[in-house]
């Protein structure tokens, strides 16, 4: 049966497009203009909470990892590889929206800063997670190899919160803004993103289940 027969699965599309189009106006005709950064300021509003999105994505990894490996059933491995793909969807958009703030800002769409390198480094990381799922071999260890890879690779994400810590702020690029010191104008859009991605990341998670159980469902037929 098609995932979006479901009259509940129906009415979490419409809530979550509904959404979307709200904090698409918000974020284009309701947020002001930063002085500062001017229009280039309002791609955060889709930057960051792609970030939080993968690395919500991320931990789900490791916690699907934790389980399937303690509990040995294949609806956690399902569930550790469709956030992963989930995940690794919205880091990637953060390796583009960043350097598309960058070019006006910095001058240059990519500098290697601590914050930057971290990311890539943590896209790479399930990049590989990916080829070992692809060409791993027998499916029950490629299993077990990737729920011990989403465990470990999870470790990045604290160190992409902290390296900005890790150099002196003159060797630094990435803004050190702190969102709940900023004006209300811009504070609530930005909560508001974060709540909209966080829905539509729930709703792919769900989607992305519902065809791995079906592969599954067909392969042991």
């Amino acid at each position: 049966m098609s995932f979006f027969s479901h009259t509940k699965n129906q009415i979490w599309l419409g809530l979550v497009s509904m959404l979307m189009m709200v904090d698409l106006y918000l974020i284009l005709f309701v947020t002001p203009i930063h002085p500062d950064q001017q229009w280039a300021q309002r791609i955060f509003y889709f930057h960051v909470p792609s970030a939080w999105t993968g690395f919500l994505a991320y931990f789900l990894v490791m916690i699907g990892g934790i389980l399937f490996l303690w509990k040995k059933d294949q609806k956690w491995d399902n569930f550790g590889l469709a956030s992963a793909e989930i995940g690794t969807l919205f880091t990637s958009l953060v390796l583009v929206t960043g350097p598309i703030w960058a070019k006006p800002i910095w001058g240059q769409a990519w500098t290697w800063e601590p914050r930057l390198t971290t990311t890539l480094i943590l896209f790479l990381i399930f990049v590989g997670y990916f080829m070992l799922r692809a060409y791993g071999g027998h499916p029950e260890r490629v299993s077990r190899y990737a729920a011990a890879l989403g465990i470990i690779a999870f470790a990045d994400v604290p160190i992409i919160f902290i390296s900005v810590k890790f150099w002196l702020p003159e060797f630094q690029s990435h803004p050190q803004v702190e969102m709940n010191k900023q004006a209300p104008e811009y504070l609530y859009p930005f909560l508001f993103s974060l709540f909209v991605f966080t829905m539509i990341y729930l709703l792919m998670l769900r989607y992305r289940m519902h065809i791995l159980n079906l592969k599954n469902k067909a392969l042991s037929e």
